[in-house]
């Protein structure tokens, strides 16, 4: 893989994020990892990733997520040119 964020460190991170066994236990961890306003901005992001492969507009978007057209726009880049792992993830969670 070629990204930007890989290292030895960012690795020891993800695989920590991957023994994680129930959504309390994610609770636990990121709210000590990150900060509340993190959290919010990454959920938000997610559910911006959702509306957008639902082809609802920015100004919907913005109306129910109050996510800014910055914020839109960059999920929307990324879902059109990034890695595709907010496809990937909007896939397994569209399954359940």
């Amino acid at each position: 893989m070629n990204s930007k964020i890989k290292d030895d460190v960012t690795d020891k991170l993800f695989e920590a994020i991957l023994t994680l066994e129930n959504v309390e236990e994610c609770y636990a961890f990121f709210e000590d990892i990150c900060t509340v306003n993190e959290i919010k901005s990454l959920a938000q992001r997610l559910e911006v990733a959702k509306m957008l492969q639902q082809k609802k507009t920015y100004q919907d978007i913005q109306q129910i997520t109050h996510a800014s057209t910055a914020t839109i726009s960059r999920v929307n880049r990324c879902l059109s040119y990034g890695s595709d792992g907010y496809k990937l993830i909007l896939d397994r969670v569209g399954k359940k």
